[in-house]
């Protein structure tokens, strides 16, 4: 699994620089971002706009990262698109996560709400 973090001075930007994200990588997905909560980033952009797959699994990772971040933390989606913001949607997590279509749009959120 390969994540790639970036710091910025109101949140930290974190990659996903895979195209899959499926049962065989989401504990370690999971386990990796739990580590970077764990680290102080609590306001984070996941950028996904490399993944052409993602299932129910690895969603329930990603659900599990937003609940590990508690009410203090941010976590926008960025880059969704296809299968993968069709999955979003048709399980209605496109109600519980913040989804912008770019890194650039992900950036204008937090300095709105920051």
């Amino acid at each position: 699994m390969k994540l790639n973090i970036v710091k910025d001075t109101t949140f930290s930007m974190v990659s996903i620089n895979e195209s899959r994200l499926d049962a065989s990588v989401a504990p370690e997905f999971k386990q990796q971002m739990e580590k970077i909560i764990a680290d102080g980033n609590n306001q984070v952009i996941l950028d996904i706009s490399e993944l052409t797959f993602m299932d129910s699994s690895s969603l329930g990772a990603t659900v599990a990262v937003l609940k590990a971040m508690g009410p203090q933390g941010k976590l926008i989606v960025s880059g969704a698109s296809g299968g993968v913001l069709d999955l979003f949607k048709l399980t209605r997590m496109d109600q519980v996560f913040t989804l912008v279509s770019d890194i650039e749009e992900a950036r204008e959120y937090f300095a709105e709400t920051v």
